[in-house]
């Protein structure tokens, strides 16, 4: 028989009150128990000390018996110096999901495309520029030659 701490579920709809219970881990969570050790209240706020009550002696019991305390369970019995609850390290846990980064890369696809139209737009005009000087530039070339066909024309 594997015994567990665990939480067990009352309280109202919307209004959740827990019992931290010993109990066989086949067992519902909301059934059947073997003992009740403390009670934990999570609409309490966090620094109030009736959130989280517990029988230290029960739980060291429970614990010296081979129970397995479980996730939140165990925070309360590191928080109340009973046992020590090693630290978790998720790297990834900040990480944004698969859709999120497609979306991102969609984002930067357009931004990269908006600024390539932007530099576009931006040196088309100084293009103009150069472009309108060069008519100009040949027409005045032109204007001469057409000037010295005129004289020789007329001589």
């Amino acid at each position: 028989m594997a015994i567990a701490l665990r939480l067990s579920r009352g309280g109202a709809k919307k209004r959740p009150y827990y019992r931290i219970v010993a109990a066989d881990s086949r067992y519902p969570r909301d059934g059947r128990y073997l003992e009740q050790i403390g009670t934990y209240n999570p609409l309490l706020a966090k620094d109030d000390e009736k959130r989280v009550q517990l029988n230290e002696d029960r739980a060291k019991y429970w614990l010296g018996v081979g129970a397995q305390p479980s996730d939140r369970v165990a925070r309360f019995l590191d928080a109340a110096g009973i046992r020590e609850r090693a630290a978790r390290n998720n790297p990834n846990k900040a990480e944004p999901g698969e859709k999120a980064k497609e979306r991102a890369e969609e984002k930067a696809a357009k931004e990269a495309e908006a600024a390539e139209a932007l530099k576009a737009a931006q040196e088309a005009p100084a293009e103009e520029e150069k472009t309108e000087e060069a008519p100009a530039e040949e027409a005045a070339a032109e204007a001469p030659a057409e000037e010295a066909g005129e004289e020789k024309a007329e001589g």
